[in-house]
């Protein structure tokens, strides 16, 4: 990767951010797109500085101002979503806008800018629950929530430049990301602040779906892999662990890590629509390995300790609202 120019769109978010700093420690020039906003915030850049970065602030949903920020870029790492789940069932006209018109809007600035590669970022929530495992790219997709709907649908999307234009377009569908600096609306963030904040009680939703859990770093190197790889152009491509853990687990396991006596309470508030959960994740990566040779390297219970780490840090837990919960 070195000395090669990316853009990475989502930059200021929690994967973006990690990805971002990666590339810029392998050598390369990165355009990291951070959402534009009043307060002149760079969401988890706002710390960091370096000389090959560069920092633009604006919105994919503007198709010209996509053409701007991807000129002279050799690689596109397309990361900007709205990925809330439950927001989603709230204010879907806005992940349509965004997750869909906002892919469309880069893969045509892509091909306008004739840039070589371009990594869009799709989700293992696009397979609902698994009808078998471990989940292969040929598993069925099933929207079963408006954001997975509209993932579903940037997919599509971003595959037919390939087909009509020959966009060399991959698709990277990670599984559950987790680490320093997720949300707290996802579950391991959730019961890690709340129980650093000194609850006893951890308001929780559901704790009996499974999840393929992949640290952030982990992540991050699958889609380098994918930038690197040839060959590719026009696929699709789990990165996944192919292991599972139900959610309450991993409760116990980061209850154990960080020697917490507590118990968790579900919150009503946190749980989806009946219809509407993912009951069961398990990836495979198979097709990952073969093509790149990626494969993890962080084990679940390192990952999980190198997040507690940073979550416990009191400047890094100052920024979580553990009584709020976070859609």
């Amino acid at each position: 990767m070195t000395d090669r120019f990316v853009l990475v769109t989502g930059a200021d978010g929690f994967i973006g951010s990690h990805l971002t700093q990666m590339l810029l420690s392998m050598g390369c020039r990165v355009r990291a797109l951070c959402q534009y906003n009043s307060f002149n915030s760079w969401g988890w850049l706002d710390d960091y500085a370096h000389p090959n970065l560069e920092i633009v602030c604006g919105d994919v949903r503007d198709a010209s101002f996509c053409r701007t920020i991807a000129e002279g870029v050799d690689t596109i790492f397309h990361l900007a979503a709205l990925i809330a789940i439950p927001y989603s069932y709230v204010a879907p006209q806005s992940y349509v806008d965004t997750n869909v018109s906002g892919t469309l809007n880069i893969c045509q600035a892509a091909k306008d800018c004739g840039v070589a590669r371009v990594i869009v970022t799709s989700t293992s929530e696009v397979y609902g629950t698994a009808k078998y495992v471990p989940i292969d790219e040929i598993h069925p997709r099933q929207p079963q929530s408006p954001y997975s709907a509209t993932k579903i649908s940037a997919d599509a999307v971003a595959l037919s430049y390939f087909n009509a234009f020959n966009l060399p377009v991959v698709i990277a569908r990670p599984f559950n990301t987790y680490g320093p600096r997720q949300s707290a609306r996802a579950i391991i963030p959730t019961i890690i602040s709340q129980i650093a904040k000194g609850e006893r009680q951890i308001k929780v939703g559901d704790l009996t779906p499974t999840r393929d859990f992949n640290f952030v770093e982990d992540t991050c190197r699958g889609f380098i892999a994918l930038a690197n790889a040839e060959g590719v152009e026009g696929e699709d491509f789990n990165i996944a662990t192919g292991t599972e853990i139900s959610m309450g687990d991993t409760f116990r396991t980061i209850a154990r890590l960080m020697n917490a006596d507590v118990e968790f309470v579900v919150d009503p508030a946190r749980l989806r629509p009946s219809n509407s959960e993912v009951f069961r994740l398990c990836g495979s990566n198979a097709k990952m390995q073969a093509a790149t040779g990626w494969k993890p390297q962080v084990t679940f219970d390192e990952g999980l300790m190198r997040t507690i780490e940073w979550f416990t840090q009191p400047s890094n837990l100052a920024r979580y609202k553990t009584n709020i919960y976070n859609r």
